[in-house]
């Protein structure tokens, strides 16, 4: 395991199996099954939403950068569902304050996943969430919420209203650190998947995987980067001397493209290879939500 340090200005958390607990599958299915219920009840034309959901999804996955998410998905979602734009917007805002805090009910939180954030926050560590930004900012706090971690914390989330791109594409990595004024150089990456969370590297940042829920589709070498569980991250943290220099002014909110372009011309040159790999990936993450997705709603049409 590799043990040395940088003197880091910022520390970014991945939050599937990083900070929440929780399987990915188990939430998946719990979150479709709901918003097509929900959609359902308010009479709105479930055939509709389901085309539109996926057609919104795989538009993000494939995002150029000259939107954000949140833009690219509702241009698209529009194309396909019938009714009034105003009320689809209402009703699915509704559900992410509503029901869908629900879903996390059942979900026991990783105590050290806290202390952890809290330990570097007082060590004057600016945090920040790279989570997968396909989601609006109300469910990405519910499922911190449901972590155990507050979401005030972090000087940023990734969500689908201020990203321009997904994981594991650089262009995304470059935003999240352009979006801090720093160099990959001055971030440490927490996660647990070796392709979506260490693509960072990719754009100079130093990483920590953690292991209670690895995901490893490319069986990566571990002794290549900081590894271990929760609770020895949390004690490393502990460890760790307070941040001497840290990040100032972090971008909330949509981040300049210019200071995007930086961040990638600085740290790397994307090949034509590379970019076909981010794309392949993106869409393979693409491919595994609408799969959840009919199989959801396949269990929900069985149940009726």
């Amino acid at each position: 395991m590799t043990t040395t340090t940088a003197a880091y200005r910022a520390v970014f958390f991945d939050l599937d199996g990083t900070l929440l607990p929780m399987e990915l599958d188990e939430f998946m299915n719990a979150y479709f099954k709901a918003l097509g219920s929900f959609v359902a009840r308010k009479g709105l034309d479930p055939a509709s939403f389901s085309a539109g959901l996926k057609a919104g999804t795989a538009a993000m996955a494939e995002n150029d950068g000259a939107r954000t998410n949140a833009e690219v998905y509702w241009e698209t979602f529009f194309r396909h569902v019938e009714g009034d734009e105003a009320a689809w917007r209402a009703v699915l805002d509704e559900f992410y304050e509503t029901e869908f805090g629900d879903i996390g009910k059942t979900v026991t939180p990783n105590p050290f996943a806290s202390r952890a954030v809290e330990t570097l926050v007082e060590k004057g560590y600016p945090v920040v969430l790279a989570t997968m930004p396909m989601f609006p900012r109300r469910a990405v706090e519910w499922r911190l919420v449901w972590a155990g971690v507050d979401p005030s914390l972090f000087s940023r989330l990734t969500t689908f209203e201020n990203s321009t791109s997904v994981k594991p594409k650089q262009a995304y990595c470059a935003e999240v650190v352009a979006a801090c004024g720093v160099r990959g150089e001055d971030v440490l990456m927490v996660g647990n998947n070796t392709v979506e969370d260490l693509c960072f590297t990719g754009v100079g940042c130093d990483a920590y995987l953690i292991t209670d829920h690895l995901l490893d589709p490319v069986s990566y070498d571990l002794d290549r980067v900081k590894h271990s569980t929760m609770e020895e991250f949390c004690a490393w943290a502990e460890a760790l001397e307070p941040c001497s220099s840290p990040a100032c002014d972090i971008e909330a909110g949509r981040v300049d493209a210019d200071a995007v372009a930086r961040v990638l011309k600085r740290d790397l040159t994307v090949s034509a290879d590379q970019q076909k790999a981010d794309l392949e990936a993106a869409w393979a993450t693409n491919d595994e939500v609408m799969k959840r997705a009919r199989d959801a709603a396949h269990d929900e049409g069985e149940a009726k």
